[in-house]
């Protein structure tokens, strides 16, 4: 219930839709119960005309339902006196199509009511649930299947809005119904529908028993879900690979095991939730059945107090009160399930952040003097063991550090902590001797720059990934940042210039294009501080020069970390720190390091120099 209410919540302000709905709603209601109630009079007009008797006085006006029934009667023998019987079946069936007309014009205008606020609930749960992803630190993502993400923010939102958004109508309309004509039941023959209400706590019991069993099983079939969109997704971005060590069949294997447990899981589930529009359908056909047998044995001892056309009208109102309830037991089955979608949902947005913002941040645009690790230590998970111990390190402003190691050091890690994708347990880092923690973090992380080893590009133009994050950037310079990119020459060599698509993550480019792509949006950018990790590892010869070239124009008056295994890429960094196991066992110069013939001289023993 909780969950359901969260859901509702994301349809507010409901000021701006209820009062319209409800009215539209009240007055379908009531158009729905004159059309049934016109049955009658029209079957008395056909099959009993002569019981249309009776002295013509125009009743005395009260606000009340007979009042009502008593002019539709005066009328009706008004006209029957006057104009004969076949101009009292025309007013009759004029009547009856005018109250159905109106009836469902109501309802269509209050269902555009419902759109609207189904349409702005769903909008407003995928910017939050987007923006929560956006937010949430870069560790989360390393913990979770990214299967499990997309099918929450695709399958699950979905899911969410066909069961529980367009369930809407069982929280306001059907209940209106439900009591509309349950009151014209009790109006008719009060004794007969009480009888009928002892039937309906049966049903719903054995409705119930069914609609629990759905929880469980939505649980393991969106589950399962996640695991195969996890499958797909390895399989596109890992196609190279699978092709290349003959693995078809065994990742076809691996999908089609997890492909058949959804596929029965499912199967499972949609078996109990067609069972419930059946159930219901034959509780009320017995329950009917019962009522036909209780009228005609009233009617035949003279107890029951109605005409044949007016039970026939009290059956048809029994047939209005069923289907609303029909609804909302076939919507209930649907909101139960769709609330294992809601939970996965929330079970996002209910994740903490971990990087949190000082209440009291101050805002940082530049640095003077230097960044500073001082006693860092971090581990990733609490019980994980430390991936950095006591690290103290000074970078002055202007100097460039490389930090080298073998894999598993805690390189990347210690240059991490920079722009706070993550946060210390133990220690601090300071820039210009105040912890980054009291900066915005908007501010601290405008102030740096990151060229990874793998460029991160999007499916879009030139121009928009070297101008990502940035707005109403002139051209020139876009064109500027990439031609100290040494990227500008490629660019216009492309079929539209800097309007060409690259593709999905930059796939129509080289590895050598993509980085210096990256690299120009590193320079429009223009940070003081430069964090290069790995930027050249994966390229070839003469791509790495000239990725060299234009990370060495980049790095120009610029503090730089530079993370790196090709050593001959840092021998001209102002220090040199050597890292292992989470602990900086030496640091110097490059020559002074080779002099001291300790783990960098051996990491250096290992390259060949260029």
């Amino acid at each position: 219930m909780k969950s359901f209410l969260r859901i509702l919540a994301y349809g507010k302000p409901f000021g701006r839709y209820w009062p319209a709905y409800l009215v539209l709603s009240v007055f379908s209601v009531l158009f729905g119960i004159a059309n049934y109630a016109l049955i009658a009079p029209l079957l008395t007009v056909l099959f009993e005309p002569d019981t249309l008797t009776g002295e013509m006085v125009r009743p005395e006006y009260s606000f009340s339902l007979s009042y009502i029934v008593d002019m539709f009667r005066y009328y009706l023998l008004r006209i029957k006196t006057q104009d004969g019987i076949m101009m009292a079946l025309v007013y009759v069936s004029v009547a009856l199509l005018s109250a159905s007309l109106l009836s469902n014009i109501m309802h269509y205008l209050s269902q555009r009511v419902l759109v609207s606020v189904r349409t702005r609930l769903m909008k407003n749960v995928r910017d939050d649930l987007f923006r929560k992803i956006s937010r949430l630190h870069i560790g989360y993502f390393h913990k979770q299947r990214k299967g499990d993400l997309l099918s929450s923010i695709s399958n699950d939102v979905n899911e969410v809005q066909n069961s529980v958004a367009s369930s809407f109508h069982v929280i306001f309309r059907d209940p209106l119904l439900i009591l509309g004509f349950l009151s014209m039941l009790f109006y008719m023959s009060p004794k007969l529908t009480l009888v009928t209400l002892l039937t309906l706590p049966v049903s719903a019991l054995l409705i119930g028993r069914i609609t629990r069993a759905l929880r469980s099983g939505a649980e393991v079939s969106q589950s399962l879900l996640g695991k195969l969109l996890s499958h797909f997704e390895e399989a596109i971005s890992g196609s190279r690979i699978v092709k290349a060590f003959n693995a078809q069949q065994y990742v076809r294997d691996r999908f089609g095991t997890i492909n058949d447990q959804h596929r029965q899981a499912t199967k499972r589930l949609y078996n109990r939730q067609e069972l419930a529009s059946p159930l219901s359908e034959f509780l009320g056909i017995a329950v009917a059945a019962a009522i036909l047998f209780y009228g005609g044995w009233l009617q035949v001892h003279g107890e029951l107090g109605m005409s044949w056309p007016e039970f026939v009208v009290y059956i048809g109102f029994y047939w209005r009160v069923l289907e609303p309830a029909k609804s909302i037991t076939k919507a209930y089955a649907m909101i139960r399930k769709g609330m294992v979608s809601a939970h996965r949902i929330f079970a996002i947005m209910d994740v903490p952040v971990e990087i949190q913002k000082d209440p009291n941040a101050i805002p940082v645009k530049d640095f003077s003097q230097s960044l500073e690790y001082r006693n860092v230590s971090f581990r990733y998970n609490d019980n994980d063991p430390c991936v950095l111990r006591q690290i103290n390190l000074t970078i002055p402003k202007g100097k460039v550090i490389a930090l080298v190691g073998p894999s598993g050091a805690g390189k990347t890690t210690l240059a991490d902590l920079l722009p706070r994708f993550y946060d210390v347990q133990d220690g601090e880092v300071l820039l210009d001797g105040i912890n980054i923690k009291r900066y915005q973090p908007k501010d601290l992380i405008g102030l740096m720059g990151i060229v990874t080893q793998e460029a991160i590009l999007f499916n879009d133009t030139v121009a928009n990934n070297i101008t990502f994050g940035l707005e109403n950037v002139p051209f020139e310079a876009v064109r500027r940042a990439a031609e100290i990119a040494n990227a500008h020459d490629f660019i216009m060599e492309m079929e539209y210039g800097y309007d060409t698509n690259i593709g999905d993550r930059g796939g129509k480019l080289s590895g050598g294009q993509r980085q210096r792509i990256a690299i120009a949006r590193a320079v429009l950018k223009n940070p003081p501080v430069l964090i290069l990790d790995e930027a050249t590892s994966a390229l070839d010869t003469e791509s790495e020069k000239m990725v060299q070239e234009a990370l060495t124009k980049l790095m120009k008056n610029r503090t730089t970390v530079i993370i790196a295994h090709r050593l001959s890429t840092i021998r001209n960094a102002d220090e040199i720190v050597v890292m292992n196991k989470g602990t900086i066992v030496e640091r110097g110069t490059h020559e002074a390091l080779l002099a001291n013939e300790g783990m960098y001289r051996h990491l250096c023993d290992l390259q060949v120099f260029g």
